[in-house]
């Protein structure tokens, strides 16, 4: 029994100021057993900003998935000329009847200047038509970029160099101008010019360029990351049981390598997505009747003082669904790696 009027030992005060620490701060969260699958998930779902933008990003992709549903629900497509078709919509000028662009019970969004569709259509379809050419440059720029990272990085001599100088040479073009003079082009290979150009074609010709130029910085990210991984101790194991390179390639080095891909993937979309539309604005990527935000925007350049929401749907779609991708990008990196986090 302790004297109440003997002093505290040291004993007694760091036993009583742990007892003290332990119930006045809150308890972090416990993280031991986790697979790193389940501990990326939990630090994600930490994040808000990153949960958000899911959010926000998965109701644009449901969008593009229902868009046929959408457009029977609501009694209209994205190609048919209503304002043609019914002269009272559009005045003599081409312009719509109504405040805001003709928006009213019919027509959410209001009509097209000139033609007439209906721009909430329009934008239903044309989160289609970037989703489709973004994503499928995606998934190619991907493949090629882990293809030729891998082999640079593993292989190294000779093929790293040829790698390397390829890449230098498709780095130094003017992004920009080479997409807008390689579009022609590859146009031209894919469908003879004696012959109409099929729907597909633009899709095609798009992803293509877009991808041509795409896959380089995954491509290095993954052959610096290769060339320090091919001297650990687990790929010198595999080395020394006998394991043939491509074995060592997808069994030891590709698992440690998905964090970067799918980080750099989840940023590359987003990209993909201003470039598409950036080819329509200029006059070479998608074409009519296939909706298009690029192309709308374009179009909306001739309406900007007499019909400002035609310019505002388009635009805003667009920075809400680029801003949303970005930081669900930065999310799922800190995710992977929380030291990333700033």
């Amino acid at each position: 029994m302790t004297n109440p009027t003997q002093a505290p030992t040291e004993a007694d005060t760091l036993g009583t100021a742990d007892a003290l620490s332990q119930t006045e701060t809150p308890s972090a969260p416990v993280f031991r057993g986790l697979s790193p699958g389940k501990l990326m998930w939990r630090r994600f779902l930490r994040d808000r900003t990153g949960v958000i933008s899911a959010v926000i990003v998965a109701i644009f992709l449901l969008i593009a998935i229902c868009a046929p549903l959408i457009s029977m629900l609501y009694g209209k497509d994205a190609t048919t000329t209503y304002g043609q078709n019914d002269p009272t919509l559009l005045t003599d000028s081409g312009l719509p009847t109504g405040a805001n662009g003709g928006m009213s019970g019919d027509f959410w969004f209001g009509l097209e200047p000139g033609l007439g569709r209906d721009i909430f259509m329009q934008l239903v379809y044309g989160i289609r038509t970037s989703l489709i050419i973004a994503v499928a440059t995606s998934v190619i720029t991907t493949v090629l970029g882990v293809a030729f990272g891998i082999a640079s990085g593993y292989l190294g001599g000779k093929t790293d160099y040829f790698i390397g100088r390829a890449i230098d040479v498709l780095m130094s073009f003017p992004s920009q101008i080479f997409l807008i003079a390689a579009m022609p082009i590859v146009t031209s290979l894919l469908v003879p010019a004696d012959q109409n150009p099929p729907g597909w074609l633009p899709f095609v010709a798009v992803t293509l360029v877009l991808s041509l130029l795409g896959w380089m910085s995954l491509s290095r990210i993954l052959r610096a990351t290769t060339l320090s991984l091919r001297e650990r101790e687990f790929v010198e194991a595999a080395k020394v049981t006998g394991a043939s390179p491509a074995r060592i390639i997808f069994k030891e080095l590709l698992p440690n390598l998905w964090t970067p891909i799918l980080v750099q993937s989840t940023l590359a979309l987003p990209a993909f997505v201003t470039a598409e539309a950036g080819l329509s604005y200029l006059g070479v990527g998608v074409t009519e009747p296939t909706p298009d935000w690029g192309r709308m925007i374009a179009n909306s350049a001739n309406y900007l003082r007499t019909d400002i929401t035609f310019l505002l749907f388009p635009g805003l779609a667009m920075v809400i669904f680029v801003l949303a991708f970005n930081l669900l990008g930065d999310s799922v990196r800190d995710a992977f790696d929380p030291k990333t986090k700033r």
